[in-house]
């Protein structure tokens, strides 16, 4: 199968039947925890959609040009959050589930390094891979070909601050300011 490109358009349309799908499940949640990076955009919109707190737990598993090669995984040493407890209800968000071994190691990593106890954890997330190692208990697309997602912020990777103001300058003089 070859890549998916998807819009900025497309992205938030994405995460919107997420959200709808998660609520018409009739699940209740009262906290939502995204893996960062990928799951960053994802979680706070669906913090906003919910009105529930967010937390952000830092985990990279791949490297290398365009960061498409996977390594090992490795999770920040702490969750980040607002909120004095974390929620008993946890809805873990990523953008996508490729191998499906960040979302299978972050459960118990949950379980083990949270100091409030976890009644029920469940996944969500935009793209399913067929092969990964785990199920997402919500997610928009499944994909049985596992083709790589190119995401709209993708670009950044690429470019560093001097290349933007380039840019930035480039386009106002084509467009005369």
């Amino acid at each position: 199968m070859p890549d998916i490109y998807v819009s900025w358009s497309d992205y938030h349309q994405k995460i919107e039947q997420l959200a709808i799908q998660i609520y018409q499940s009739g699940w209740k949640f009262n906290q939502i925890i995204c893996l960062a990076r990928g799951g960053l955009r994802v979680g706070d919109i669906l913090s906003r959609i919910y009105q529930q707190p967010l937390a952000i737990l830092a985990a990279s598993s791949y490297s290398g040009p365009g960061k498409q090669e996977r390594s090992n995984l490795i999770f920040s040493h702490y969750l980040t959050m607002t909120t004095d407890n974390l929620g008993s209800h946890i809805l873990l968000v990523d953008d996508l589930v490729d191998s499906g071994i960040t979302l299978q190691q972050t459960i118990p990593w949950l379980n083990q390094n949270s100091d409030f106890p976890i009644e029920e954890i469940r996944t969500a997330v935009l793209w399913y891979k067929a092969c990964s190692v785990i199920a997402p208990d919500y997610y928009v697309d499944y994909l049985p070909d596992n083709p790589w997602i190119h995401q709209p912020f993708e670009h950044y990777e690429q470019m560093n601050p001097a290349e933007l103001a380039l840019k930035a300058v480039n386009i106002q003089q084509i467009s005369g300011i």
